[in-house]
């Protein structure tokens, strides 16, 4: 997922990026508004990870919701049941 994405659907992302890093608070997703790097420092000081590696978590993390995203859009709607 393209790092901008991040904050156009950072409504939809941020409950699963607090089920994956549950150790960062609400008020501090709130004020990262979705900024990668922000998202990435929060990652970074709370769980002691070098830049590299938080940064690297995280594109693997929006790349794993990309992934199911499109896996989603890409499924033909189910007909609907006749009676």
């Amino acid at each position: 997922m393209n790092r901008d994405i991040l904050e156009g659907k950072w409504k939809q992302l941020k409950g699963s990026v607090k089920a994956k890093w549950g150790e960062l608070t609400d008020d501090e997703l709130d004020k990262a508004a979705g900024r990668f790097d922000k998202v990435a420092g929060l990652i970074q000081e709370r769980y002691g990870y070098a830049k590299d590696q938080a940064e690297q978590e995280l594109d693997e993390f929006l790349d794993e919701q990309d992934d199911s995203d499109f896996a989603e859009e890409s499924r033909p709607a189910a007909p609907p049941r006749r009676r």
